[in-house]
């Protein structure tokens, strides 16, 4: 369970900012940032072959987890961008593979109307 402190609403004042405190750690890039931005490259790259759906899915599951981290660090976990730009590949390749299903659902009602239906019998046949 997190404990937080709660603020009152309204502007926040601007403090100057004094010296750092030499046991604070260094601003890091998040590694699941760039793992989300990975897996969003991936789900774009074959999202229109429906195997982006998984990675596409992790990347967003993996990007909730990881804006969730940057906010507990207090600004030490940097990679918004890195955040940003995966989710929108994941999105690219989630609505690439919904397009793909759904041209492969038309294509398939199309060739079925298509095709005849029952036996096709010779001309002289009764």
């Amino acid at each position: 369970m997190m404990v937080g402190m709660t603020t009152a609403p309204g502007p926040v004042p601007v403090a100057q900012q004094g010296p750092r405190h030499p046991l604070d750690p260094e601003p890091t890039t998040s590694t699941k940032a760039r793992a989300v931005f990975a897996l969003g490259l991936i789900g774009a790259l074959t999202g229109i072959f429906v195997g982006g759906v998984v990675p596409s899915t992790i990347a967003l599951l993996l990007a909730r987890q990881a804006r969730r981290e940057a906010y507990a660090s207090g600004g030490f976990l940097t990679g918004g961008d890195w955040l940003r730009r995966g989710e929108r590949l994941a999105w690219t390749g989630l609505v690439l593979a919904a397009v793909a299903v759904v041209a492969t659902v038309v294509i398939g009602v199309v060739r079925l109307a298509d095709a005849p239906f029952g036996r096709d019998y010779a001309p002289n046949v009764d």
